[in-house]
């Protein structure tokens, strides 16, 4: 019987195993060579500081400061254009309004909006809320993926055959591009995730996104069945977008955006490649890890408050005995900050909150608990060359999980608000820099003969 195409395609066979084996030997570099060399790993020092690779007016990530000439770590700042995330947060909390679009604005264009500017943004928004006639029918319905990331990033890459200037780099072609994708992305995303779950069976609803609505209460809005939500859970999820929209140019799908503009290419290839990157559980991904090492933990756990068996399954993790054995808490320590994540800090305010609201306690109080022990149980296990803490995404999955979020959406909506950044800075290097970004490899395999194929 002749095997199927399928069956071909998808199946991990002896000869493929063979072939890996010798793929894995001959692509081994002894780690002592990265020392060597010099070479900086995930372009990265021992201290976690980043080697110097552009120039930003965007935004800044601030973990260290000089004192007496010395780098000391301190509490983290995140500033965008200038002005620290907890005072923007603060200030459109305390106006009672929503946040996504003044500070979209803001990344965009390098200033606060006044209050006529943010009403025609939010109105230039508005009418881009549209997707190309029958593209739901013709690209998100057909083959829907389980994985959003992957069917948002198809979405993207298809309306390049919808786009009439769609390789037209100048910058106001650009800024068209960019601002119709911040509008789109909720639909591409919601409406993938629904389209998936039709495929398994269930009832399908596709609903319009409304003008009057922010982009939260539309995610809110589209996604559920009956159209409602609560105004604490609009806030929270536009917070949510607010503290995830921007990072810093060095973050890795930020410098993917930086590093595939250098080349010239178009929007959405770019915006693809920057989704590819942030769907890494080392980077955007890790919010649903930090979720399922949670319910693993609690799976396990007798007593979620007894100290010494939470910091045993933390030492389990480490030793790659728990969980996915990859030997990480997930939702701990930073690539830059390490004493205090902003966003963390910001965001555990409404953690607590909410879960008061939702029945909670007992789960945060878990959370509470892995935030304190985990960076004793790495200081005891690990060599830290800087400090570790809770990350953003340490508290991300338990607000969406309390908010009701499907977990497929967890990354999404990350993405949902980084496509902001990703703008800001695609046209940030567009403006300045004309030339392709290609750093330097050092080469250690030795020069050789060719050896004709029946001399082998």
């Amino acid at each position: 019987m002749a095997k199927t195409v399928d069956e071909a395609l998808f199946k991990i066979t002896p000869q493929i195993q063979k072939l890996s084996k010798i793929c894995e030997e001959n692509n081994a570099i002894d780690k002592e060579l990265f020392t060597k060399y010099e070479v900086k790993r995930g372009l990265r020092d021992l201290n976690g500081k980043g080697v110097l690779a552009g120039l930003t007016n965007v935004s800044d990530v601030h973990a260290k400061e000089i004192i007496d000439g010395k780098e000391v770590p301190c509490p983290g700042s995140l500033y965008y254009r200038g002005y620290n995330i907890k005072d923007l947060v603060n200030g459109f909390l305390s106006a009672h309004h929503f946040g996504f679009e003044e500070i979209a604005y803001l990344l965009l264009f390098g200033e606060l909006p006044t209050k006529k500017q943010l009403e025609e943004f939010h109105d230039l928004l508005v009418e881009r809320r549209t997707l190309p006639p029958n593209f739901v029918r013709d690209v998100i319905m057909k083959a829907s993926s389980p994985d959003m990331m992957n069917s948002i990033s198809r979405s993207i890459l298809q309306l390049y055959s919808y786009d009439e200037k769609a390789d037209d780099t100048s910058i106001p072609n650009v800024l068209r591009q960019c601002l119709n994708l911040i509008s789109q992305f909720p639909m591409l995303m919601v409406y993938g995730y629904h389209a998936y779950n039709y495929k398994m069976g269930e009832d399908l609803f596709i609903y319009a996104p409304k003008p009057e609505l922010s982009t939260a209460e539309n995610i809110l809005m589209m996604l559920r069945e009956d159209r409602k939500y609560t105004e604490l859970e609009a806030k929270i999820l536009d917070m949510a977008l607010v503290l995830h929209m921007d990072h810093g140019g060095g973050n890795n799908s930020t410098f993917t955006t930086h590093v595939v503009t250098s080349s010239g290419t178009d929007t959405y290839s770019t915006m693809a490649a920057a989704m590819a990157s942030l769907k890494g559980p080392k980077h955007g991904g890790a919010n649903i890890k930090v979720v399922k090492m949670f319910e693993d933990m609690k799976a396990q756990l007798n007593d979620w408050a007894d100290e010494d068996e939470v910091k045993d399954y933390l030492s389990r993790l480490l030793d790659k005995q728990a969980f996915d054995k990859k030997g990480l808490i997930y939702g701990m320590g930073h690539a830059v900050y390490s004493i205090s994540d902003p966003r963390a800090e910001i965001f555990k305010v409404f953690v607590e909150k909410l879960a008061k609201e939702k029945g909670y306690e007992k789960e945060y109080a878990l959370y509470e608990l892995v935030e304190r022990l985990g960076p004793q149980v790495i200081g005891e296990k690990r060599k830290i060359y800087k400090g570790v803490n809770a990350n953003v995404d340490f508290y991300s999955g338990l607000v969406y999980s309390m908010l009701g979020l499907p977990p497929a959406l967890y990354t999404p909506i990350f993405a949902a608000a980084r496509v902001v950044g990703w703008s800001a800075h695609r046209l940030e290097e567009l403006k300045n820099v004309d030339k392709i970004i290609r750093p330097a490899y050092k080469a250690l395999a030795g020069h050789k003969e060719y050896v004709k194929l029946e001399d082998r």
